[in-house]
């Protein structure tokens, strides 16, 4: 088997393995989001919500920047972004960080939807 293939095909379940996980973990925080940042049914719809939104924005956007700046380049600021998107939320007790982190976290996520699966230049 190509090794090429087998590392392109790692990537790209990666990608899917993280937004099915961030999907999985929300649902399971909802009432401890509530609380801490003393949330409305809709303020808690609209937190959950906002990494999906994040994940239109990334697909939206990831093939533009993947042919301006390569696939290697985008995969690592994909990186960057599950990273940033993470930590922050994880880390903050404000409302608006965390929403913005969840915000770059699901960018990463459809980014990555559309450049991890792409077919690497040979």
């Amino acid at each position: 088997m190509n090794p090429l293939v087998v590392r392109s095909a790692i990537v790209a379940s990666l990608g899917g393995l993280i937004f099915g996980f961030d999907t999985a973990v929300i649902s399971g925080t909802t009432d401890a989001l509530k609380e801490v940042f003393h949330l409305s049914n809709s303020g808690l719809g609209f937190t959950v919500a906002i990494a999906l939104i994040g994940t239109i924005v990334g697909a939206l956007c990831a093939g533009k920047l993947t042919d301006m700046f390569g696939r290697k380049k985008m995969l690592l600021a994909i990186g960057i972004l599950y990273v940033l998107g993470a930590l922050g939320t994880a880390l903050t007790s404000d409302h608006t960080i965390f929403m913005i982190c969840r915000f770059l976290g699901g960018v990463g996520v459809g980014a990555a939807s559309v450049c991890a699966p792409s077919t690497p230049p040979r």
